[in-house]
């Protein structure tokens, strides 16, 4: 089961990343014409079409590259839980940052690292919330991979990169982590020790 989960977690998340990389090709050959086009431009009701598709947009191979292995990670990670939740996780990262840079952000803004941003928040508080201590060892872990990336939701003076899509991104994680998080059922103990005792 976890085997064939992984192997779909790795095509999907894997396709998903080429389609960047394709966009990113078709991009450049239009003058980089879609960036404008498809872009969260503030404010600007032009520019709420960007919520959707500003994250499959990057404005160099610097830029894409920056963001496929940690979309590559973390997206499989997440897609681990199974399809819904990892369906779930993106969108609320995808929408949360999307929405978030539409109101406050500061210029015309494109890129998945918002997305990045949300993964990495959701495999990291998840585990508090589901009490799981397999799921608590992975966020340290992951923390100690990524951890600095946190620094990418604070306002950097002179920088160009959206730390509003960062931050909303890791907001939208969080949210799904806790839409997500495992409920005990009541009475299901009761059950068991009645069960055990027979």
């Amino acid at each position: 089961m976890l085997a064939a989960r992984a192997r779909k977690g790795l095509l999907v998340v894997g396709v998903f990343t080429a389609l960047l990389w394709v966009i990113h090709v078709a991009n450049v050959l239009t003058g980089t014409r879609l960036i404008g086009a498809l872009g969260i431009d503030p404010l600007e009701l032009d520019g709420l079409d960007g919520i959707v598709f500003a994250p499959l947009l990057h404005a160099g191979v610097g830029h894409l590259l920056s963001n496929t292995l940690p979309l590559l990670v973390l997206g499989f990670l997440t897609f681990l839980e199974g399809t819904g939740r990892f369906a779930v996780a993106v969108a609320a990262s995808w929408l949360g940052s999307g929405i978030g840079v539409w109101i406050f952000g500061g210029g015309l803004t494109i890129g998945a690292s918002g997305v990045v941003f949300g993964l990495f928040a959701y495999l990291i508080v998840r585990g508090f919330y589901n009490r799981s201590l397999r799921q608590i060892l992975l966020a340290v872990v992951l923390f100690l991979m990524y951890g600095s990336i946190l620094w990418g939701v604070l306002p950097t003076a002179g920088s160009n990169v959206s730390w509003q899509a960062h931050l909303f991104g890791a907001l939208g994680g969080v949210l799904a982590a806790l839409i997500l998080r495992r409920r005990s059922v009541p009475g299901r103990t009761d059950r068991r020790r009645q069960s055990s005792g027979r």
